[in-house]
């Protein structure tokens, strides 16, 4: 066994917030002092690690000094207590209105995950997505007009479409800023989604572009210019987080682990 010394490349503050926050868990579930094999700041270590590095947890258990089950059960509640502190959808809203954003940018993206026992009705697995070839949920999540990450979803099963993904998570609230002034461009897999969301037109099948009149190439032109930015929010989120390029905890996790690297990403700022 060798050993050797590494740094963890992320702000300080971002692992002193981190701490903060499992302190306060702590106290909040009536922990008492000491009782831990970790204190917070060393399991925010652990935590972020894990996010940042994409480790296996037995390898950062073994590095922290405890226990493969206590190094999943300090990831869990740390995955836990910062999804909590990720923003609701209405909110996210009404505060983006309020500060005059002209739009917000309607976008999903697929979490790979680990291989999963799930069958569908028709026979297909579950969480494999057609589209992608590969096991993993389904996000959605909105970028603002500079592709700034403001909300992610719930995850949905990878063979979900993003149109009905949208449906359960985004759109009720998408109608409602809509009818206040805040648009949602958003790409053609959300065809048929409804009032306030702007999609490209499609061109007729077997024909070209040309096809289109020139009013309606020009305004595809404007939405696809206008989703430019939104469209590097989910990279950005995937290359600073890496776990999120392959998770390889339960799939059901996906989301509250996209919720709380949306949260890490907003204090690394």
């Amino acid at each position: 066994m060798v050993t050797y010394v590494a740094t963890l490349d992320v702000p300080r503050h971002v692992v002193e917030y981190l701490a903060r926050l499992l302190a306060a868990h702590r106290r909040h579930i009536g922990t008492p002092r000491g009782n831990r094999a970790l204190g917070p700041f060393r399991q925010a270590v652990l935590i972020l690690r894990w996010f940042r590095e994409r480790g296996c947890v037995h390898c950062l258990a073994r590095d922290a000094g405890v226990s493969q089950a206590t190094g999943y059960r300090y990831l869990h509640e740390g995955i836990d207590v910062l999804a909590e502190k990720a923003p609701d959808l209405y909110q996210v809203l009404d505060r983006n209105r309020r500060e005059g954003m002209t739009h917000v940018i309607l976008d999903g993206t697929l979490i790979k995950c680990d291989r999963v026992a799930g069958i569908r009705e028709n026979g297909n697995d579950l969480w494999f997505s057609q589209k992608h070839k590969s096991f993993g949920g389904n996000i959605q999540f909105l970028p603002a007009p500079d592709g700034t990450p403001l909300w992610v979803s719930d995850v949905e099963p990878g063979s979900t479409p993003d149109i009905t993904a949208a449906r359960i998570h985004a759109l009720p609230a998408l109608y409602k800023a809509a009818t206040d002034g805040l648009p949602t461009p958003a790409d053609k897999g959300y065809i048929g989604a409804g009032i306030g969301i702007l999609i490209p037109v499609r061109r007729p099948k077997m024909q070209s572009e040309q096809a289109l009149h020139v009013d309606t190439r020009t305004f595809n032109a404007l939405i696809r210019h206008v989703r430019a930015l939104g469209e590097r929010t989910a990279a950005e989120l995937k290359q600073r987080w890496r776990t999120l390029q392959h998770v390889t905890l339960s799939p059901s996790r996906i989301g509250d682990i996209a919720r709380a690297a949306l949260v890490l990403n907003e204090i690394w700022k």
